[in-house]
């Protein structure tokens, strides 16, 4: 229970995140780098309103996919492991391709993989780097004097179908019109 209360299910955790540095040696770099992805990935989810057809049914979860290689290994997974966002519980799925429609409401793509246009409504797509928010993206991740950061692409979010918190709008670096 007193670990349950350690998660801030708050946009002030995204707040508290940005001001966290990303120390400089390599490997705690890349741990901490995706630490605070995860708990990013986790928050977002908790401002982003979903139209029902992205799910199968009332009782679907919302599943956070990640396409590619996993670099958050267990930590995305402990994050989440007990939480509920709107009734819903929250489920990660590992993929190598395209899930089908209505099986995750969050496609979180690898660097090393590309983002595919119309991926449906209904799916968050979260991405890294600066071009990702450019090429149709919705969050895209970045790294902004050693603080992980988002850009917020709300066009793209329009055309899922999303609707996007005004406190998520508020903390992003910079949203796309």
């Amino acid at each position: 229970m007193a670990q349950r209360r350690a998660k801030i299910p708050s946009i002030l955790l995204c707040a508290a995140i940005l001001g966290a540095a990303i120390p400089t040696s390599q490997g705690a770099e890349e741990s901490l780098e995706y630490q605070v992805k995860a708990a990013f990935l986790l928050n977002f989810v908790k401002f982003v309103e979903w139209p029902e057809s992205a799910f199968a049914d009332g009782n679907s979860s919302i599943s956070i996919c990640i396409l590619g290689d996993d670099p958050f290994g267990k930590t995305l997974d402990q994050l989440i492991a007990g939480e509920t966002v709107n009734g819903r519980k929250l489920a990660v799925e590992r993929v190598r391709r395209i899930p089908p429609l209505k099986s995750c409401q969050v496609l979180f793509v690898n660097k090393s993989e590309q983002l595919l246009p119309a991926l449906g409504p209904g799916v968050l797509t979260v991405g890294e780097g600066d071009h990702f928010v450019r090429e149709g993206g919705i969050i895209g991740f970045v790294i902004d004097k050693r603080r992980v950061r988002f850009d917020i692409n709300q066009t793209a979010a329009e055309k899922a179908e999303l609707k996007l918190s005004s406190k998520l709008l508020s903390v992003a670096r910079s949203v796309e019109k």
